[in-house]
């Protein structure tokens, strides 16, 4: 089938290799313009651009793809369907309703629409997630479903654990619903929740918060965001693995040469300008700075 991919983060690089190695091959990738990153900020390509040059596919960086350049480009391959993952900007009509497409989503519709499905399952404490093949409309990820399959979420599972799976997941369904051809299913409006975008607020741990929700917040931000602990003299330590009890959370405290906040116990951390550290260590040079 001829098809085109439009995807921009290593998630849909992923799924665009899986989707390179089928008779489904892109006969052009979409993804977002360069942009700047790192400490340098430095002009670079996303990585669906990276690695759309390493499988020799024709790519396209519009600054919009709703625009009408981008879709005489889309139009001239005579695409059959085309495949939408982590592409990361509103698609509009007529493009929406132009082609057939499909669009990778990691969750099980209809829970998690929008932005930071992974992110907000795992911060919920959700068993159990997945990937589901919607049609995109215009409302926000509430398209009909193609194919969906679940995943479970481990008790230890970061962003950085779960999303590779979910991806891979992902890819393997994808790559299931192009060959079959399945018709979607409406989706039902009950239960339907909203995935909102992380913010910079979230990555802030309030220690009036129960441990155990700030464990979980640790855990869906690492290692692609992070969270981060606002200390007394108004620095921030990135909190990069913790383990909660039942209790609340609090003020940081040493005990028995370990860092808690409460009833969250902190194991690695990073002080700003630093590395990554197990917590005893950080607490070494700082522990006449804490509560007993």
């Amino acid at each position: 089938m001829r098809t085109v991919y439009l995807g921009t983060s290593e998630f849909a690089v992923v799924v665009l290799r899986r989707l390179a190695q089928t008779e489904h091959r892109p006969q052009l990738v979409v993804t977002r313009p360069d942009r700047p990153r790192g400490r340098g900020r430095r002009l670079a390509p996303p990585p669906v651009a990276e690695a759309a040059a390493e499988l020799g596919l024709d790519l396209d960086q519009p600054e919009s793809v709703n625009s009408d350049g981008a879709q005489a480009r889309i139009a001239a391959v005579e695409p059959e369907a085309v495949a939408v993952c982590a592409f990361g900007a509103l698609l509009k009509e007529p493009l929406l309703s132009e082609y057939d497409m499909l669009n990778v989503h990691p969750s099980l519709l209809p829970r998690w629409r929008g932005a930071a499905p992974v992110e907000r399952a795992i911060e919920a404490g959700d068993a159990t997630t997945g990937v589901s093949i919607m049609r995109p409309t215009a409302e926000l990820d509430a398209g009909p479903v193609h194919m969906m399959a679940e995943e479970p979420i481990a008790s230890g599972d970061t962003y950085g654990s779960l999303a590779p799976r979910l991806a891979a997941l992902g890819a393997e369904l994808l790559v299931r619903a192009l060959d079959a051809g399945v018709e979607p299913s409406p989706q039902p409006e009950e239960g339907a929740t909203y995935a909102q975008k992380v913010e910079a607020a979230d990555r802030r741990l309030d220690l009036s918060r129960p441990a155990v929700e700030l464990e979980r917040r640790v855990r869906a931000l690492h290692p692609h965001i992070g969270a981060y602990l606002e200390l007394e003299n108004g620095e921030r330590l990135r909190v990069l693995r913790a383990r909660a009890g039942d209790g609340p959370a609090g003020p940081l405290t040493a005990r028995e040469g370990r860092l808690f906040a409460g009833d969250l116990e902190l194991l690695e951390v990073q002080p700003a300008g630093g590395r990554p550290m197990d917590a005893p260590s950080w607490l070494r040079g700082h522990a006449a700075q804490l509560g007993s």
